[in-house]
């Protein structure tokens, strides 16, 4: 039999029981919608989490002030205050595997512009810090080395806050009161929404570190130090180097506890980032069960046809037929149930997709490959599960056959 005469026989037959046709393709088209959904949705996890990590830094080192235990009570995140600018520069000079760094001084506090007032976070830093974070302006631009010298009152401030203040107004120029500190804008941030800790990335001020230090908190001690490594390899080693160096700078001796924190926060983001592969394997696994169940399906609709269709089949034979036409037309009946399924699963997987998408507020892209993938492994299930039914079709006694009522 021709591969078009094939097609022909499989859809006449699969017409003549519509309703028991669409009921076993059913099977077929929830397993490669769930697949397809859960595929698209793993990816689109996985792009959150990965934007997450490239909005930490280049090579992100955060050294944070840390904490003592004098008598017995540790003082907690930021209770020491040994950490200062002069720490920055050694860690420049001293650590070549470190190719930026800057001072960090942040904290809390009321702005004012005009009739309009927010509370947001400041952040003091060195003009390093933009480099460091990869955060570039969306207007406007970043003070300079100069502003942080003379203890400039500038600022830049993020996405929320220029649409608290300054909706539809242009910021850049605009003096704002940093709690009690008249400061000009310089430029805008580029948005970077929340993280995934629904923490609102947008909602800051940055900063010279010298103008937070003198002109707001009023010390001459850094909250955080942050750096960036030459390469995502250096980072283990350039810790490991500057905790030597700070140690010794802050003489302390061994055994003593460091008054400082060092750490890296993309392990953290790496691990939630594998965390939701292996989530979203365990679910293609899931949905795969559902595969399994169609092709059963197909194989026992398979198995009724045949003995439906006995006579049928040995007349075939009898006319001609050889074993083979009568296999490739019973297997063609099973591919084509599972194509037909496949493909109405993968409308179902793509539509349920950008339906979630639109609820979680993440943009789905779903990869071609994955289509592509589903649609065979249809095909597959369907000559899997279709061949026992084709082959005992095939093995049918002719006369034996024309006999069976």
């Amino acid at each position: 039999m021709s591969p078009r005469a094939i097609i022909r026989e499989a859809l006449r037959a699969l017409f003549r029981n519509k309703m028991r046709s669409t009921l076993t393709v059913l099977g077929i088209t929830i397993g490669i919608g769930a697949v397809i959904c859960v595929v698209a949705i793993g990816q689109a996890g996985s792009a959150q989490v990965q934007e997450q990590l490239n909005n930490l830094g280049d090579n992100f080192v955060w050294i944070e002030a840390g904490s003592r235990a004098p008598s017995g009570i540790r003082t907690g995140s930021h209770g020491t205050k040994t950490l200062m600018q002069s720490d920055v520069e050694a860690i420049r000079k001293q650590v070549p595997l470190v190719k930026l760094a800057s001072a960090n001084v942040d904290s809390r506090t009321q702005i004012v512009y005009g009739n309009k007032n927010w509370s947001t976070g400041y952040r003091g830093v060195a003009p390093e810090w933009f480099q460091i974070k990869r955060w570039s302006l969306s207007m406007g631009s970043p003070f300079t080395q100069s502003d942080v010298d003379r203890a400039a009152d500038v600022c830049v401030i993020g996405e929320t806050v220029r649409q608290e203040l300054f909706d539809v107004e242009d910021p850049i120029g605009k003096v704002i009161r940093v709690k009690n500190l008249p400061c000009q804008v310089m430029g805008v941030l580029v948005p970077r929404g929340q993280t995934g800790f629904g923490q609102d990335q947008d909602d800051t001020i940055i900063m010279p570190y010298t103008t937070a230090q003198k002109k707001i908190k009023g010390n001459s001690w850094l909250d955080d130090i942050v750096c960036s490594a030459v390469s995502p390899d250096a980072i283990n080693p350039a810790i490991q180097q500057i905790s030597a160096l700070l140690r010794e700078r802050h003489h302390i001796r061994p055994g003593q506890d460091d008054d400082f924190n060092i750490r890296r926060p993309d392990e953290f983001i790496n691990a939630q980032l594998e965390a939701r592969r292996t989530f979203s394997l365990l679910l293609i696994s899931i949905a795969s069960v559902s595969l399994l169940v169609g092709g059963i399906g197909i194989m026992n609709v398979m198995l009724v046809s045949v003995t439906e269709r006995t006579r049928e089949i040995g007349v075939r034979m009898s006319i001609g037929a050889t074993d083979s036409d009568v296999a490739k037309q019973f297997l063609g009946e099973a591919v084509m149930l599972s194509l037909f399924g496949g493909l109405i699963g993968v409308a179902f997987g793509v539509a349920a997709s950008y339906l979630v998408g639109r609820a979680l507020r993440w943009p789905m892209e779903i990869p071609p490959q994955a289509i592509v993938i589903a649609a065979l492994f249809a095909v597959g299930v369907g000559v899997f599960f279709g061949f026992y039914p084709a082959r005992k079709a095939s093995k049918l006694d002719p006369i034996e056959a024309l006999r069976y009522e």
